[in-house]
C-alpha cells in the first residue's frame, strides 16, 4: 500500500532536480557570453583612450625646439689691414706704418689695431692723432638669439656710452649714410693738461659685426686745434673702408648692408653657428668699455710724451 506511494514521492523528487540542473545548465551560456561581452568591453576602452593629454608623447614634440638663423658672417678682416695705405696715411701721417694689432683669444670673433701720429715741429708746436680700429662679431645661438640682433643691441650700447663721455663738451651726434645697416658718429671736445682734443668715435653696424673707429687729434704745444669737421669726415670714410672689408671677408656675394636692416641675411649665409666664436654677454660688456675708454687714455699718454718732447 506504501510503495507506490512512496515511489511517487521518489519521482518527485528526482524531477524537481532534474529541473534544477537544466536551469543551471542554460544559464552557463548566459554567463560565458555575459564574461566575454566585459572582456571585450575592456579592450575597447583601452583602445579608445585619449593619448594626447598630459604626459602623452606626440611626434611634434620632438620637433617643437625653435631654430634660429645663422649669422651672415663668418669671420673677420685682419684688423690692420681694413683701411687702405691712402687712408691711413691721411688720419695719421706719421703713424702710417705703425700699426699695432690688439690681443685677442678668438680672431674669428674680435679684433682691434691702433696707430699713433705725432708731428713734432719743436717751438711752432706739434699735431697729435690717435686712431683705433675694433671689429666686433655675434654669431647666433639658440640661448642668445641672432647674431645680427646681438649685435644691433652692442651697437646702440656703443652708440650710448660714446654719448656719455664724462667731461664731454660741444657733443654732437648723427646718422652716417653708406656704412653698413646703421650707423651713427658721436663728435666731442676733451680738454686735458696736454690741450684741446677733438674725439670722434663712428659705430657701424653691418650684419652680425660691430665696427667702431676712434678718432682724435690735438695742437699740441702751442700749435692750433685740428678742424672736428675734417677729423669728422676723415673717421667716417675710415668706418666705410672698414665696413667694405668685413662685406670683402665674407664673400663678395655677402650682404653689404644696403639697408636691409637687422633682420636681412646674406645671399651666403653660413650654414651653422659657430659653437665657440660667439662672445659672451661679459666679454661685450668688457669690449665696450675698453672701446670708450682707449682714446682719451692713449690720447693723454701719447700727449704726455709729445709735450716733453717739445
Amino acid at each position: 500500500m506504501h510503495q507506490p506511494a512512496q515511489r511517487e514521492h521518489s519521482d518527485q523528487r528526482r524531477a524537481k532536480r532534474l529541473r534544477r540542473v537544466l536551469v543551471c545548465a542554460a544559464a552557463v551560456p548566459v554567463m560565458l557570453i555575459a564574461a566575454g561581452c566585459s572582456s571585450d568591453s575592456g579592450s575597447d576602452d583601452g583602445a579608445g583612450k585619449d593619448t594626447t593629454g598630459p604626459g602623452a608623447t606626440t611626434s611634434a614634440d620632438a620637433t617643437a625646439a625653435p631654430t634660429v638663423q645663422a649669422a651672415a658672417y663668418k669671420k673677420l678682416p685682419e684688423p690692420c689691414a681694413v683701411l687702405s695705405k691712402k687712408t691711413l696715411t691721411d688720419l695719421v701721417p706719421k703713424g702710417a706704418k705703425s700699426g699695432k694689432e690688439g690681443t685677442s683669444s678668438d680672431t674669428a670673433s674680435r679684433g682691434s689695431c691702433s696707430w699713433t701720429s705725432l708731428d713734432n715741429n719743436g717751438v711752432k708746436g706739434s699735431q697729435f692723432r690717435w686712431l683705433n680700429v675694433s671689429l666686433l662679431r655675434f654669431d647666433s645661438s639658440q640661448t642668445q638669439g641672432e647674431g645680427d640682433k646681438l649685435a644691433a643691441a652692442y651697437y646702440a650700447k656703443q652708440v650710448q656710452e660714446a654719448q656719455s663721455v664724462t667731461g664731454a663738451k660741444n657733443a654732437k651726434s648723427e646718422p652716417v649714410a653708406g656704412a653698413g645697416d646703421e650707423a651713427t658718429v658721436v663728435r666731442y671736445d676733451l680738454k686735458k693738461k696736454e690741450g684741446a682734443f677733438k674725439q670722434q668715435t663712428v659705430v657701424a653696424r653691418v650684419e652680425n659685426v660691430v665696427v667702431t673707429i676712434d678718432y682724435n687729434g690735438a695742437g699740441l704745444a702751442g700749435d692750433k686745434a685740428p678742424s672736428a669737421d675734417t677729423l669728422t669726415k676723415a673717421a667716417e670714410k675710415a668706418v666705410k673702408e672698414a665696413v667694405a672689408a668685413v662685406t670683402s671677408a665674407n664673400g663678395t656675394g655677402a650682404g653689404a648692408g644696403s639697408g636691409s636692416g637687422s633682420g636681412g641675411a646674406s645671399s651666403t649665409p653660413s650654414k651653422s653657428p659657430s659653437k665657440t666664436a660667439s662672445p659672451s654677454a661679459s666679454a661685450s660688456k668688457s669690449a665696450a668699455k675698453s672701446d670708450a675708454k682707449a682714446p682719451a687714455a692713449t690720447a693723454s699718454s701719447s700727449a704726455s710724451s709729445a709735450a716733453d718732447k717739445s
